[in-house]
């Protein structure tokens, strides 16, 4: 089997638009750009044609990216690509990828965020506690 994983880092052209499945799986649509730039043999910058991107994340990542991710922030995005085609209603065919986002999270290179856990997702109920009481040649992990 193919794997057609991709990493994307590009901003956020809208906040996430959530919604509820008949099913009641909570799902978010996630809009983003990244432009391509390229450096001129004088050292200028150059923007490249921007290329548009748009995500789908379920249940409480759905959640998780709704209240933390606004229009404008810069993420990084993991996922899988989807080709998907349809005819419309006059026969013209029409026809997409997206992208079945595995991970997404703020960029940090000119940000800082905030880290909470959630409830879901894990079996830890506290966090790991830090030793100190290493040998002198031992590695600390």
């Amino acid at each position: 089997m193919v794997d057609n994983s991709v990493t994307i880092v590009g901003t956020l052209t809208a906040d996430p638009e959530v919604r509820v499945t008949d099913g009641g799986a909570t799902l978010a649509n996630i809009r983003f750009v990244q432009n391509k730039r390229t450096r001129t043999s004088e050292g200028e910058w150059v923007d490249g044609d921007p290329m548009f991107f748009q995500g789908t994340v379920w249940n409480d990542m759905a959640d998780n990216a709704s209240s933390t991710l606004q229009k404008g922030m810069r993420v990084i995005v993991v996922g899988r690509l989807n080709y998907r085609s349809w005819e419309t209603q006059d026969g013209q065919s029409r026809s997409m990828v997206d992208i079945a986002i595995d991970e997404i999270g703020p960029s940090l290179r000119w940000a800082k965020a905030n880290v909470e856990r959630t409830s879901g997702g894990g079996s830890v109920s506290e966090a790991p506690k830090a030793r100190d009481d290493f040998e002198e040649n031992e590695a600390p992990f």
